[in-house]
């Protein structure tokens, strides 16, 4: 009769929170860690409260981000030491074994709490400008793993490791997904324009003013308006398909010849991963204009164009695309961007991730 007991699974907790470039990154890992038990921290009100709890126990902590100044910056700290007590307490009654974070400011009462309890912690950083909290607490995290290998210029003291950005499943799947919901033919060019609602209402008055000389050279065109602006049915034409949201997101990328698009690290994985050549417009209001930093390695890499939303007009925006699309083109030039931007990929990234976890998180 075997002696042996069944050792009890691991358990992880992992911090990501608001957006889907902290979440998707972190659920993608996740999927792949099914001998870890895992649960969630996040914050109440963000999409981790639509998208985790069918899949993971979900705790919730009231924190904030930290751009505020002077005394306003009181009441935000009041709700971190408050934070970092909750994860403690939820640490040490759970008896997890590490922390991963994707970043962000759920980031911050995750890893001081949990090195200060003696836990392993492993961050991720997507973007090529590491974020404030990444900054902040690099040092103090047993490893950072980055998307982009400029990220480790700006983390000096932290022990860094080059693992790529996560993306989610349908990314990845071969054949990739049919843009059957859309009646685009199988042999005209595609340019799609995905700027999304935050900030992309600038970016959808230019298409508007481009597309009739786009259409005229015989490009289709799938447009991801986002629900913010107002005039985002006020052009019409049947080769011109204005969205507010498309939930196909890798089906349309692998179709699409072209991409116009923002330039966050997730978009920009996404497009390495289907090869997708890209004309990026970086959100100008990103912290510490992040997404600038994220489309200069793209552009620097042959893999995209990049314009500031400030000096790019609808007479370079149109003859940009025309060039890459139009019936002037030179044939080679989107092959080598989409070389280009497949040299940029790291497909296994959430499985590399999965096996820094599984060796310091023990």
């Amino acid at each position: 009769m075997s002696t042996e007991t069944k050792q009890p699974a691991k358990r992880l907790l992992i911090a990501a929170s608001g957006t889907g470039g902290h979440l998707f990154p972190a659920i993608a890992v996740a999927e792949q860690l099914p001998d870890y038990q895992i649960a969630w921290l996040g914050v109440p009100n963000r999409l981790e409260t639509q998208l985790v709890p069918e899949r993971y126990p979900l705790h919730t902590v009231a924190v904030e981000g930290f751009q505020k100044r002077g005394l306003q910056m009181i009441p935000v700290l009041l709700k971190l030491i408050g934070a970092i007590g909750q994860v403690r307490r939820l640490l040490q009654q759970g008896k997890f074994q590490g922390v991963f974070t994707t970043g962000g400011y759920i980031a911050a009462p995750a890893v001081i709490a949990a090195r200060s309890l003696g836990l392993p912690v492993i961050l991720h950083e997507s973007n090529a400008l590491p974020g404030k909290v990444t900054r902040l607490l690099s040092r103090w995290c047993t490893e950072v793993a980055i998307g982009f290998p400029d990220a480790a210029q700006y983390l000096p003291k932290a022990q860094t490791t080059v693992v790529g950005t996560p993306v989610r499943e349908q990314f990845q799947q071969n054949p990739p997904p049919p843009l059957s919901d859309l009646p685009i033919p199988a042999d005209v060019p595609l340019l799609a324009i995905v700027g999304g609602s935050q900030g992309a209402v600038a970016i959808n008055k230019l298409v508007r003013e481009c597309a009739p000389a786009w259409l005229e050279a015989g490009i289709w065109i799938v447009h991801q308006t986002g629900d913010n602006d107002p005039e985002a049915k006020s052009f019409e034409h049947p080769h011109y398909f204005p969205l507010p949201f498309y939930n196909n997101m890798a089906g349309l990328f692998h179709r699409a010849d072209l991409v116009i698009g923002r330039s966050g690290a997730g978009t920009l994985t996404e497009l390495a991963i289907t090869h997708t050549p890209s004309i990026l417009i970086p959100y100008p209001f990103a912290a510490d204009d992040h997404q600038a930093y994220n489309a200069a390695v793209f552009a620097k890499a042959g893999a995209a164009l990049m314009f500031r939303q400030s000096e790019l007009t609808a007479d370079r925006l149109r003859s940009a695309v025309l060039d890459r699309l139009g019936t002037s083109c030179h044939p080679e030039t989107l092959p080598v961007m989409a070389e280009k931007a497949a040299s940029l990929a790291v497909p296994d990234s959430a499985m590399q991730l999965a096996d820094l976890i599984r060796q310091l998180i023990l």
